[in-house]
């Protein structure tokens, strides 16, 4: 594990939650540094298999020499996918949704304004054609506005768009330098790391299609989850904490429960911790990275013939 590329973020917690069978098979569909990864495979007998995901080339740079281990490089959304034609369910499946410190550490990435000449890149996966350059020369202002208010929630979003489309208009934006030059007057005086950071999390949630393949992920876990299997989820802002934790209680995106003539909610999982774990004070005074993390535990429901089809 390289842990320059980023730090597993509650390692101990992810691991205690998935609660492994040594001879089970399990997933890790955000495999980065392969920290969690590889604290799996600790786990796992020689009959045991973790299969992982990432659809960042640089990822497969971290890959352990250990045949119980299979790569895949594609987006988590398509992972149920690969299970199916394997031919297999998992025991339990993890997703660290966090962007990994080699993602902003990377100033050829663009992920981060601290690197103030960095390209508007910003892809998760670098063979895809659409960039933040590509968004932010493309999209109308309309368009922008509406990515600056859903992904960032940025008050004066309408007048950061105009901006832009002001800017280049003159010239394209092409550098993090251009974007925040184009913003301008957008940026609060006493705030401006704040907002920088939110409007770069909104370029880049739009650039990756981030929460339409959180969505296409959690919907795809039941079937590719074998019974009283685990899901261990962590999230990093409200906009993926929510479909998350709407989908263990009720089994669907929008939070909407439906219920058996008992009362009892239908739906393909219960939450183990009722409540949402969080670093502990000793983990967020070594890695700081971590302070926005929540993390959630599901355990897959036995369910009957009747209640998998009123799923």
């Amino acid at each position: 594990m390289d842990t320059n590329y980023h730090i597993p973020v509650m390692l101990q917690e992810c691991i205690e939650g998935l609660n492994i069978n040594p001879d089970g098979i399990y997933v890790d569909v955000t495999f980065g540094g392969g920290g969690h990864s590889k604290a799996i495979l600790q786990h796992l007998s020689n009959k045991g298999r973790l299969i992982a995901f990432d659809q960042d080339a640089d990822a497969a740079k971290n890959l352990p020499n250990d045949k119980r281990i299979t790569l895949y490089q594609t987006n988590f959304k398509y992972f149920a996918n690969f299970l199916q034609l394997e031919g297999v369910k998992a025991d339990g499946i993890l997703a660290d949704l966090g962007v990994s410190s080699h993602h902003f550490d990377d100033e050829g990435r663009g992920f981060s304004f601290r690197f103030e000449n960095a390209p508007l890149d910003m892809r998760m996966n670098q063979n895809a054609d659409f960039s933040a350059a590509s968004l932010l020369n493309t999209y109308s202002p309309e368009q922008l506005k509406n990515v600056f208010l859903e992904y960032g929630e940025i008050k004066n979003a309408w007048k950061l768009a105009q901006n832009i489309a002001s800017y280049r208009a003159k010239k394209p934006l092409a550098t993090t330098a251009d974007l925040i030059e184009a913003a301008g007057n957008c940026i609060p005086v006493h705030s401006e790391n704040k907002y920088l950071a939110t409007l770069f999390q909104a370029i880049r949630i739009e650039v990756n299609g981030e929460i339409d393949a959180l969505e296409e992920f959690l919907l795809s876990t039941a079937d590719a989850m074998a019974d009283n299997g685990r899901l261990v989820i962590m999230t990093y802002h409200s906009l993926e904490d929510r479909p998350v934790k709407n989908y263990i209680k009720a089994g669907n995106i929008q939070g909407i429960e439906q219920k058996d003539v008992y009362g009892n909610i239908i739906a393909p999982f219960t939450a183990v911790n009722r409540k949402v774990i969080t670093p502990s004070e000793q983990e967020l005074a070594l890695n700081s990275r971590s302070r926005s993390a929540k993390l959630r535990i599901a355990q897959k429901n036995v369910l009957t013939t009747q209640q998998t089809t009123r799923l």
